[in-house]
């Protein structure tokens, strides 16, 4: 039986965040960032193996804290690349041919649900790529190198993108191939790079409010809230 694989990309320095730790080790209720967005993975019955991409100046850290929680679904901790892609693409093929499926998460959406897990992976039966994503509350405009407004896109199309992102692993595989071929760099987005090799449709899938990606030093205060808040439902 082939397998589903978490890749977990951790090679953020922080820098938004105004910090000398990069995000994803920074604490939160007693544990970092990193660790709470593992355990999603490590405690859900539907994956089988974790890879986690993270930052080379920070590997030595980042193989202490698996290696300290004794993560039993975590194969391999590996060393990125400069960029997002380069990192995505580092985890992607290092996973072989055993895997079916691959869902790519940030390292700093501690959050996802079992749900959100459970419905891309299901969706995987039908379509070889799927995202996660949740409504815009906000009009978003589009603007030109003047800075005035190009065009106004209807809000009801519109959504915002989080993680993780699903594909069927030869799919990707395929994906950042082509990638080096067409000398393809700055892609900050997995299903980026499906869709402009027009290999395949993606679904999307609804996310969740709750599933932020901590960037900014408000998100912090926001992720302890939420973290309170499901103390006291428990």
């Amino acid at each position: 039986m082939r397998k589903n694989l978490a890749i977990i990309l951790a090679g953020g320095t922080g820098s938004r965040l105004c910090g000398e730790t990069p995000k994803q080790f920074l604490k939160i209720a007693d544990k970092s960032i990193i660790e709470h967005t593992i355990e999603r993975f490590e405690f859900h019955a539907l994956i089988d193996h974790i890879f986690i991409v993270t930052n080379p100046e920070y590997y030595d850290q980042t193989l202490k804290i698996v290696n300290i929680r004794d993560f039993k679904k975590v194969k391999k901790v590996l060393k990125g690349g400069k960029t997002r892609q380069e990192s995505s693409r580092i985890g992607v093929f290092s996973a072989e041919n055993n895997y079916k499926n691959v869902l790519i998460h940030d390292a700093v959406r501690p959050f996802v649900s079992n749900e959100i897990i459970e419905n891309v992976l299901k969706e995987l039966e039908t379509y070889s790529a799927v995202n996660v994503a949740i409504p815009s509350n906000d009009t978003i405009i589009e603007i030109d190198e003047k800075n005035l407004i190009k065009r106004i896109p209807d809000r009801k199309l519109l959504r915002r993108v989080q993680t993780p992102q699903a594909f069927k692993l030869s799919l990707i595989q395929k994906a950042h191939k082509l990638a080096i071929e067409n000398n393809i760099k700055d892609a900050t987005d997995d299903c980026y790079l499906v869709l402009k090799f027009k290999l395949s449709d993606v679904y999307v899938v609804n996310g969740i409010e709750f599933n932020i990606k901590i960037t900014y030093p408000m998100d912090i205060n926001i992720a302890r809230e939420i973290i309170k808040n499901k103390k006291k439902k428990v």
